[in-house]
């Protein structure tokens, strides 16, 4: 459409669309080669570390070292389960009481074992063996701590895809101690027999991920003797045993969105229709369990620890307009530098145990990761970059009306800068996305509308979005082509 424009504007046009505006998504959506998610997966084996943290990267900005500290955990929880399981396989092997000789078999006469039984043998002579196989490594669960919107829940889902486990999320906040009003701890462990298509093997080897898991931290205003917590420290105790590995057993409940399976009917012919147990038995030793939450407030628990005691030439503390706790009180001692601006990186298990955690708790919880922030740059990226961003999704629900929707580098830069005045993080852009088309998703189906532009004065709410009808292609990319001109200037 710009070959219609004149030769000199359309060259001057082209040199300025084809810097690295980054205004459109990167990758359709859907992506065309998304169905090859395991090219980053080996054919043999799993994936290294270092291949599942470049499959994270197209889809969660930032948080590098997040990714490397869950790639890891995953990495290392899987290549155990596997040598568990290989050696429960060798471990359980026939026993030599019950093995027959062929040749007796084919007399049909047996002959007579005149050596002593296992069990009655001199105990010097068979060493002590348990009767079931020891795990030979322990179990990690991780605990992810960072801010609403950072990407938690996207890190552990992404993860259970590309390793193609079952994976279940739960709610902490709806947790109750068992025989109260609420959910019992045993509903993850269903959800993730129901994620497994009611396979109760590949169940025992999927990844429970727990969100609000903050919520759960024990109440001191509710400790008292005429009250429980039940849905604090009841809630720490019940995962006790779970996270660190036990058999739960749980009640295979019909869905009511499963259809009924056929049964065959005649004389002669039974019933095909398999009947569902009415419980399972689900060994959770190879469960890995993700743990995440905001924890608001963490932060001062960390800063009264990092602050106490710091005196002398080495002392990093805060400055007066950092630290929340003073109030207008001029600080004895002066900062020479800047305290880290994440504190959650400097978090300790006791910080925990004071922010309302029993010690059992954290302890099952030993490999521990935080995520920052999201900047304005890591926005921007989200709605562009990533495989599933923002922009590719409206592109492409527009494109299904038969409608080019285009977004300007200034829209872009104003969408980026509402939502980090807005906060949430990713998720305050979808909300913002959502009130800016409004008009737009209202308007343009069934009109005669094909082309839409947003700009920046849009996004401030000084104009309306631009709209051009059919065959008024080379006016639409002449206008946009205008607003990056315009935009270039104004860096300039």
């Amino acid at each position: 459409m710009i070959s219609r424009l004149p030769h000199t504007y359309r060259v001057h046009s082209l040199r300025v669309l084809s810097r690295n505006l980054q205004t459109q998504a990167r990758y359709e959506y859907p992506s065309s080669d998304e169905q090859g998610d395991g090219s980053f997966l080996p054919r043999s084996g799993l994936a290294t570390p270092r291949q599942l943290v470049r499959y994270l990267d197209e889809y969660v900005i930032g948080q590098e070292i997040a990714k490397k500290v869950l790639s890891v955990a995953v990495f290392n929880h899987y290549t155990r389960v596997r040598a568990n399981l290989a050696a429960f396989d060798d471990e359980s092997g026939a026993d030599p009481w019950s093995e027959a000789n062929a040749d007796d078999a084919h007399s049909g006469v047996s002959s007579a074992h005149l050596h002593p039984h296992p069990q009655r043998a001199l105990p010097h002579q068979l060493p002590l063996q348990p009767r079931q196989p020891v795990s030979l490594f322990e179990k990690s669960n991780v605990l992810v701590i960072g801010p609403t919107g950072s990407g938690k829940t996207l890190l552990a889902r992404t993860l259970a895809r590309v390793l193609d486990v079952p994976f279940s999320v739960s709610d902490a906040t709806s947790f109750t101690q068992a025989g109260y009003v609420g959910e019992d701890v045993d509903m993850c462990i269903q959800r993730l027999l129901q994620a497994a298509n009611w396979d109760s093997y590949r169940a025992s080897t999927g990844i429970v991920y727990i969100d609000e898991v903050d919520k759960i931290a024990r109440k001191s205003s509710s400790t008292t003797e005429s009250s429980r917590d039940v849905g604090g420290e009841g809630v720490q105790q019940a995962l006790l045993r779970m996270m660190e590995g036990s058999v739960v057993t749980v009640q295979g409940k019909p869905s009511s969105l499963e259809p009924p399976a056929p049964t065959a009917r005649g004389r002669g012919s039974p019933a095909t229709a398999q009947q569902r147990p009415d419980t399972y038995h689900i060994d959770t030793s190879n469960v890995l369990f993700i743990l995440s939450g905001a924890f608001v407030g963490l932060d001062t628990v960390v800063k009264r620890r990092v602050s106490k005691g710091s005196i002398g030439f080495t002392a990093n503390l805060a400055p007066k307009e950092e630290d929340s706790d003073s109030k207008g009180f001029l600080p004895f001692f002066t900062s020479n530098r800047r305290s880290s601006e994440n504190l959650l990186e400097m978090i300790e298990p006791a910080d925990l145990v004071k922010y309302g955690f029993i010690p059992e708790f954290i302890s099952r919880l030993p490999t521990l990761t935080t995520l920052s922030p999201l900047s304005t740059q890591d926005l921007r990226r989200i709605l562009t970059d990533v495989r599933g961003s923002l922009i590719s999704q409206y592109t492409a629900l527009f494109g299904l009306s038969g409608v080019e929707i285009r977004f300007t580098t200034a829209s872009i830069d104003q969408i980026c800068s509402r939502a980090v005045e807005r906060g949430g993080g990713a998720r305050g852009l979808r909300g913002i996305m959502e009130s800016l088309l409004l008009d737009a998703m209202y308007e343009v189906p069934g009109s005669n509308v094909r082309y839409v532009l947003i700009t920046g004065d849009m996004v401030l709410g000084k104009s309306p979005a631009l709209y051009w009808m059919r065959g008024d292609g080379p006016a639409f990319w002449a206008a946009w082509a205008d607003e990056e001109q315009r935009t270039e200037r104004r860096q300039l």
